[in-house]
């Protein structure tokens, strides 16, 4: 039978929100007052120390998805889910690797600074319009988990809902920029760890388990039962491409980000910035296995006490109302909406960095900084604005708007900063063509476009992972083989890449004034690379079952 649940007292739940709120708004407030050049405003001042970093990173990376979106993907994939989150959870030290800790030293404000540089205006216009429409996918998806986590709160309708979370948030971010998006991204996410533990121990207690002490991993004893009454938990339901496709999709669009590259640039150094993931992955690793434990106890309680959770995406709050105190269940709906905070502060931050310093940089290279932090902040209100709009009619899944757009990003800006990055021979017109035709190829074979032009099915296709395994490595290939062919012919000679371009490579690696022609200039890798990508690309046209 259905299962319907709200907070028994509305009040307790506006006042743990309220109280939140006005810590946020403090933070923000008593951090603008630090914010007085263009630097402290995209960048806090490149002064965040590794744990601070750590602890934002993870609140910007975890969002309200994770409470909500994540959980349902739990219910509904089950172990399989793991394979996700494998795939989420490396994509930030990769970034840090690859590419964030080089952008440092060039004191980047965010990837698309590396791109103008190394690559020029057209193709940073390109890169830019690419990552602020996923940036607002990303908010989406944010604003409409705030609005479910308002509406059960509050027992209000979901339109009013999203208009007053959405307001409220926007608010808050925009006082503060990045000084306050930081610091409130560090509490925010000692907020949501907490909430999504704690309370999860008196739950499972409840359920029989005696590793109720420490739910992220002390569930085993309650895996006899789950195989019992869910024989199908622990299957590996699906084929090897499924699990392969997770990979170009999930671990290669997260590594372009903005708003978890800018978490990185803000580091106090490079070697603070190497230090703050592996706090990252302390506090992440914590969290997402409370999640999973979530998830899994999620599945335990439909199956054991035959009631029906319909809104899969609202499992953990529904869980607290059923079994813990209001004020307790009202603590944990304060944690989802502190994750929702935290993921569009960082969303609206980098729309506010892509146009106040990217494409202003561009098209009004003389502007004051005074002025240029002005459009910033009007870029940043008006990105906010517009998810709230968007998510009046939202995509049927949380998450999938979300991870849609990892592989959308995947597709159009991760081979331009990882092959500019390490790749001298990497062309601006072989660029420009492939992160275009490859992007709008993207979007057009989703099911959400045109739904009778799909490369694979159901939700493979929804979250992006069957067309990702055709347009990112497609992608790749054509970047690698058009820009060797480019840079050889005379027709295209004014975007092959100068001495000036090559500079940057060397410099960004740590070589300084030290360069040398042949150093990442090589074609063999690139070739064979090409090659893989052109193989994985057949692959995934070949029909899926």
């Amino acid at each position: 039978m259905p299962a319907e649940y709200a907070l028994s007292n509305a009040w307790v739940g506006l006042g743990v929100v309220g109280i939140l709120f006005m810590i946020f708004y403090y933070v923000g407030y008593t951090s603008s007052k630090k914010t007085v050049s263009d630097e402290d405003f995209y960048a806090a001042g490149f002064s965040i120390g590794p744990v601070t970093n750590g602890l934002g990173m993870a609140a910007t990376w975890a969002s309200l998805a994770t409470f909500l979106g994540v959980i349902a993907l739990i219910m509904r994939l089950q172990v399989p889910f793991v394979y996700l989150w494998i795939q989420w959870a490396i994509s930030i030290p990769l970034l840090t690797l690859l590419y964030g800790t080089s952008l440092r030293r060039m004191k980047a404000f965010t990837p698309a600074t590396f791109i103008r540089q190394r690559y020029g205006k057209p193709s940073t216009v390109v890169i830019v319009c690419w990552m602020i429409l996923i940036m607002i996918m990303y908010a989406l998806g944010q604003m409409i988990g705030l609005g479910r986590a308002f509406e059960l709160l509050f027992g209000v309708p979901y339109n009013i809902a999203i208009v007053v979370a959405g307001l409220a948030t926007v608010g808050f971010i925009t006082v503060g920029g990045m000084y306050g998006a930081s610091y409130n991204a560090a509490f925010q996410m000692v907020v949501m760890t907490i909430a999504m533990i704690v309370p999860m121990g008196a739950i499972m207690k409840m359920m029989g388990s005696s590793g109720w002490w420490f739910p992220p991993l002390a569930y085993g004893d309650m895996v006899p039962d789950m195989i019992k009454n869910v024989p199908t938990f622990f299957d590996m339901k699906y084929d090897f491409r499924w699990y392969f496709a997770l990979i170009p999709a999930f671990t290669l669009g997260p590594i372009a980000l903005p708003h978890l590259a800018m978490k990185v640039f803000t580091a106090s150094s490079v070697k603070s910035a190497r230090w703050a993931v592996v706090w990252f992955a302390l506090f992440l690793g914590l969290l997402f296995s409370g999640t999973y434990a979530v998830g899994f106890a999620g599945n335990f309680f439909t199956a054991t006490t035959g009631r029906i959770i319909e809104k899969a995406d609202q499992t953990i709050l529904i869980l607290n109302v059923f079994y813990n105190p209001t004020l307790v269940a009202a603590f944990v709906m304060g944690g989802a909406v502190a994750a929702g905070l935290s993921t569009i502060g960082g969303n609206l931050m980098a729309i506010a960095g892509l146009v106040g310093s990217d494409l202003l940089g561009i098209i009004a290279p003389n502007m004051a900084s005074a002025k240029k932090m002005r459009w910033g902040y009007a870029a940043l209100a008006m990105g906010g604005l517009l998810a709230i709009l968007m998510a009046f009619s939202p995509p049927k899944f949380l998450v999938t708007s979300i991870l849609w757009a990892f592989g959308l990003l995947a597709t159009t800006a991760t081979p331009a900063i990882l092959l500019g990055v390490w790749w001298k021979e990497a062309n601006k017109l072989a660029l420009m063509i492939s992160s275009l035709f490859c992007g709008f190829l993207y979007i057009l074979i989703s099911p959400h476009v045109f739904p009778s032009i799909v490369v694979g099915k159901g939700l493979v296709a929804a979250l992006g992972m069957s067309g990702g395994m055709v347009t990112i490595p497609l992608s790749f290939a054509m970047f690698i083989l058009m820009s060797i062919a480019f840079n050889r012919m005379a027709i295209f000679k004014a975007y092959a890449p100068t001495l000036a371009d090559k500079r940057v490579i060397d410099r960004i690696h740590g070589w300084g004034t030290d360069y040398e022609e042949t150093r990442y200039n090589g074609i063999t890798v690139p070739v064979i690379v090409s090659v893989i990508c052109i193989a994985i690309f057949c692959w995934g046209l070949v029909p899926w079952a």
